[in-house]
């Protein structure tokens, strides 16, 4: 097993572990750990909300879930060497549920969760269809997820990162900032908001502390959106065995990681939507010098996938056009395609049995694939939902003889937003 450079205790919260991470992006967030080009080591990682949602049968802790506290992040790491301009090779060498504690109260030990936000937290892709809150628990065993409230299905995880990245330039986090900014000040009133200003309130900094603390809780950046440094990408495919590729924007590019999933859709779409859990990432590290200019990455991670998928071959796909519910024609719009192909596929999946709610999980949580298969014909984007169908214990394609019945169970808790 690699060297533990970040290692977190369980039977503590974050902010008490004895090295403390943060949830805010800002280049002043020390390094508290250095490691070298050409290092291996060990990174433990808490779920997102470091403990607040539990294992049980109520969503009121999703209703009531502390978002101002999210991400909580390992990190910062500074490696040796790394400037600004240089490209980061981070290589994910292992990742996983906490080791060796398949049963206990944080998500990680041997189960996750899924949530759908209430719509004034947030809610998620299909927010107008699910304006409440929900919560599913997913049980693992044998590397397979399997949930007391979506029954009949089960499927290989493809456990990886939601997030990592590395700390922005004070000149980058001033552009995220102003831009951010001039978006919410377009609909400032608007439920849920259109972006996340920073936030003080439930800041954590590392070692930071007194006037520097408060200094930099003002102008950090919430963790929540993708950006230039990567961050918040939700990309499921990264898993054990891809190589990324981050640009350097500060001295030793202070890599951090957290929200790590057991298993996602594309696009994850429930927003809380993933099957969250703590855990850890073996890593490994290098440096390109000068390779941002070298190989023109000014901004965004490239990225090369691992090779460690579940093997799926069969799938049920549905697709969507940029139309709306109301019958609305819009121009082009891949986000308005991809919905209407999940409430497709949603629709279908009700035929079997299931709730709506129970569908809208199951796609959130399970690796389906999802694609922009048409982008110029005018006026229609056409997008696609591809589901496996061996995740599911009855054939679910069409038949003549019409489709199998599951039983639904206790069903997805709810708590009425």
């Amino acid at each position: 097993m690699p060297e533990v450079v970040f290692p977190l205790d369980s039977n503590k919260k974050f902010t008490e572990q004895q090295i403390v991470g943060h949830n805010r992006w800002h280049p002043d967030i020390p390094a508290q750990v250095q490691v070298k080009p050409g290092d291996s080591f060990r990174v433990h990682c808490r779920e997102w909300f470091d403990g607040a949602i539990v294992n049980d049968d109520s969503a009121d802790d999703i209703l009531n879930a502390p978002l101002a506290g999210v991400h909580v992040l390992s990190g910062p790491l500074a490696v040796e060497g790394a400037e600004p301009g240089d490209l980061l090779i981070v290589d994910i060498l292992d990742v996983g549920p906490i080791p060796q504690e398949d049963s206990g109260p944080l998500a990680g030990q041997g189960w996750g969760y899924t949530g759908v936000f209430a719509t004034r937290n947030g809610g998620g892709f299909l927010t107008e269809q699910f304006p409440d809150a929900y919560k599913v628990i997913w049980d693992f065993q044998g590397g397979k997820a399997t949930s007391r409230h979506v029954p009949g299905v089960s499927f290989t995880g493809i456990v990886h990162p939601g997030l990592m990245g590395t700390a922005p330039s004070a000149d980058l986090l001033a552009k995220w900032n102003a831009r951010e900014q001039a978006l919410i000040d377009t609909d400032p009133n608007r439920v849920p908001p259109l972006a996340l200003p920073p936030l003080p309130d439930s800041a954590i900094l590392g070692s930071l502390s007194g006037a520097d603390f408060d200094r930099v809780a003002g102008e950090a950046a919430r963790t929540a959106p993708p950006r230039e440094n990567g961050g918040n990408q939700d990309i499921k495919n990264l898993t054990k065995g891809t190589r990324i590729f981050y640009p350097v924007f500060v001295e030793g590019g202070k890599l951090s990681m957290g929200d790590l999933h057991f298993s996602q859709g594309d696009g994850e779409i429930t927003f809380c939507g993933a099957i969250e859990m703590g855990g850890f990432m073996d890593l490994h590290v290098d440096v390109i010098k000068g390779g941002m200019a070298t190989y023109g990455v000014s901004e965004n991670a490239i990225f090369m996938p691992g090779n460690t998928d579940p093997q799926y071959s069969e799938w049920l796909a549905f697709s969507g056009t940029s139309v709306t519910l109301g019958g609305e024609q819009r121009y082009l719009d891949s986000h308005l395609s991809y919905q209407r192909a999940c409430l497709h596929a949603i629709d279908y999946l009700t035929k079997f049995g299931y709730s709506p709610i129970q569908a809208y999980m199951i796609l959130g949580a399970a690796p389906i694939e999802g694609r922009l298969s048409g982008v110029v014909d005018i006026p229609n984007s056409c997008s696609t939902v591809y589901i496996p169908t061996a995740i599911f214990d009855f054939d679910v394609r069409p038949g003549k003889n019409g489709p199998h019945q599951v039983d639904p169970g206790m069903g997805v808790p709810m708590s009425p937003a």
